[in-house]
């Protein structure tokens, strides 16, 4: 596929017309509360993205293709566990900084920040956190370099916000571990090198197991007919009578509570990640509303224009401030879930308003891939389900101020 597209990412560049002219609003001063090397890593990954991403992302959305060539281009950039370990592959770097690089990269497309964020936070955190000091150093390097695509196997057919009803299992048959089952909604499937699958154990006991492409039995069929999502690829994880050796098992821990420490990671990524799809949505507007002219003036002058502006960037400083303090509460390790969840539910729902209205502001425009708005709304209404969705988080947030579980 990316020799095919490798003539399409050409002829979209020669068409582009409109320059990427992102500069992030940042009403209260939020820079003052980051490192020079955290300003670094975000310049860094945003000329990343003004080169690499932005011409070619409303081509890959139109035609819904994911362009695989991006994963290596992560690697060489340091996007893939920026919180990994250096000795591993990692970038060694900390929360706020791994969060300013997943809102650099979905202010490009929430699709290609999936694709980051799969890889760090829900397929190299469980190997680095709950595998063997072999599995860290046979898989976490070719993951971060990109030689490697991961995928993260936990929501199934009958089980989405319910996945401790999993029916994926496995038996020990001596030699090898004999697992069955299914999985779906997968991001980066069809193309992963592996895959972290929770399955459960004879006992009922949920455990992670790393499969590799290429085992006898296991498939991972694309997902088709997606009108989200468009430039991320997304599909099934099918297991047949799959022979995994016992040293694919992550031994570090079991229970529900593994694959949802890994969601915590991925979820704080998330809620860095929508702020920069939302950031865009009001920058594309703004620029409208100031260049756009009906009834002899820019539409930018007038009354409800201007409301809807006011409260976009009021939406997104508070955000801007919530993952910024979230941030630091995850470098001293005292972020709770429920405060993750908060965050993650929040600024999506704020990204998806702010992308609604900046929608409305460019009239019928705003429907056409000349602009990004509507590629990103319909991204984020992915958004907002997967990682746990908007009701959910609600919930959890319920259980934690009453502490009441709905759930049960």
């Amino acid at each position: 596929m990316e020799t095919v597209f490798a003539d399409n990412i050409l002829d979209t560049i020669r068409r582009k017309n409109t320059p990427d002219l992102f500069e992030h609003p940042d009403f209260y001063g939020v820079d003052d509360l980051l490192t020079p090397e955290q300003r670094m890593i975000r310049q860094s990954v945003r000329d990343f993205v003004k080169r690499e991403i932005s011409p070619i992302i409303e081509d890959c959305a139109q035609r819904n293709i994911f362009p695989s060539f991006i994963v290596r281009k992560f690697g060489e950039i340091g996007a893939f566990g920026p919180t990994i370990p250096i000795e591993y592959g990692g970038g060694g770097l900390d929360y706020i900084s791994y969060g300013i690089i997943m809102q650099e990269i979905e202010r490009g497309d929430s699709g290609m920040r999936s694709t980051a964020s799969v890889q760090g936070s829900l397929v190299m955190y469980p190997i680095y956190k709950f595998g063997t000091e072999e599995q860290r150093r046979k898989y976490l390097p070719k993951l971060a370099s990109g030689e490697y695509l991961g995928c993260f196997g936990l929501t199934e057919p009958d089980h989405g916000s319910n996945p401790a009803g999993m029916t994926t299992h496995f038996k020990d048959m001596g030699d090898y571990y004999l697992l069955n089952g299914a999985k779906m909604w997968i991001s980066n499937a069809p193309e992963a090198d592996i895959a972290i699958v929770w399955a459960k154990n004879e006992a009922g006991r949920i455990h992670g197991l790393i499969v590799e492409r290429g085992m006898e039995g296991f498939s991972t069929p694309t997902t088709h007919g997606k009108w989200s999502l468009r430039a991320s690829i997304t599909g099934e994880l099918v297991f047949d009578n799959v022979k995994v050796p016992k040293e694919n098992l992550l031994p570090g821990k079991n229970g529900l509570g593994a694959p949802m420490m890994c969601l915590d990671s991925a979820r704080y990524g998330i809620a860095w990640g929508a702020i920069g799809a939302a950031m865009d949505c009001y920058e594309t507007a703004r620029r409208y509303a100031m260049e756009r002219i009906q009834f002899g003036k820019p539409i930018a002058s007038f009354q409800l224009v201007q409301k809807k502006l006011a409260e976009m960037l009021t939406e997104i400083t508070k955000a801007q401030l919530l993952a910024w303090r979230l941030g630091t509460l995850m470098n001293q390790g005292k972020a709770t879930t429920a405060q993750i969840s908060m965050a993650k539910r929040n600024n999506v729902a704020m990204a998806l308003e702010v992308a609604r209205e900046s929608r409305q502001i460019l009239g019928g425009m705003g429907i056409t891939g000349e602009y990004s708005i509507m590629r990103h709304m319909m991204n984020l209404e992915s958004v907002i389900t997967y990682e746990g969705t908007h009701d959910i988080h609600l919930l959890i947030l319920g259980k934690e101020i009453t502490g009441i579980s709905a759930f049960a």
